[in-house]
């Protein structure tokens, strides 16, 4: 079978094409789909070329565990007090004077309130609280914080209950270790379990009475 042999272009067909072919861009030529890289992959060949002398922004210290797009991250710690460190046991007072505590006929001798302070500043003021306290020879003292319940949409600084874990941890931690002979949970007439009360050394070096 023979192939028939295609007719020459009228004149005006060929003015027509050169129109056609006059108002049309060309299409860029697309280019050849590379070879697909996992996410962990490709995150360590963009480190490796941005050089080893940039700082390590991770700050935990802890490796990063692989991740896949899909998959789902594995929820991380929030920075905290060590578990314990941040509970206070009742007084070891007498029981008269505790009785005296609980029904309100005896008080603690001076008290501040942490609310809306951010860890630094919380910090600062519990340390200038409490050395001035045992330099003016109070003995019994009330620090509230707040029970720490909402407000967890805040960042880290300014959520309350990091106070209520954190304020402990400090009372026993130099210089205020040195002035603090006992951290308690306060009794719900002067705050409950957002506050405590911190019984204070004598000025002298005598033993804790």
């Amino acid at each position: 079978m023979s192939r028939k042999r295609k007719r020459p272009l009228s004149e005006e067909e060929r003015r027509l094409w050169e129109r056609v072919a006059t108002a049309t861009t060309p299409l860029r030529r697309r280019a050849e789909p590379g070879p697909i890289e996992s996410l962990p992959d490709t995150l360590e060949r963009q480190e490796g070329e941005a050089g080893a002398g940039r700082p390590d922004m991770r700050g935990s210290g802890e490796p990063i565990p692989p991740f896949r797009i899909g998959e789902r991250a594995e929820p991380r710690a929030t920075a905290t007090a060590p578990a314990g460190e941040g509970r206070a046991a009742p007084l070891s007072l007498d029981r008269r004077s505790l009785r005296r505590l609980r029904q309100g006929r005896a008080a603690p001798e001076a008290r501040i309130d942490l609310h809306g302070m951010t860890l630094e500043e919380a910090h600062g003021a519990l340390t200038r609280f409490i050395l001035s306290a045992q330099a003016r020879g109070l003995r019994l003292v009330l620090v509230i914080t707040g029970k720490g319940e909402g407000r967890e949409e805040l960042p880290f600084p300014y959520r309350r209950g990091v106070l209520r874990r954190q304020v402990p941890v400090w009372l026993r931690t130099a210089p205020l270790s040195l002035v603090v002979a006992e951290v308690g949970e306060a009794y719900r007439r002067h705050g409950g379990e957002g506050a405590f009360y911190v019984r204070l050394r004598r000025r002298s070096s005598g033993p804790v009475s």
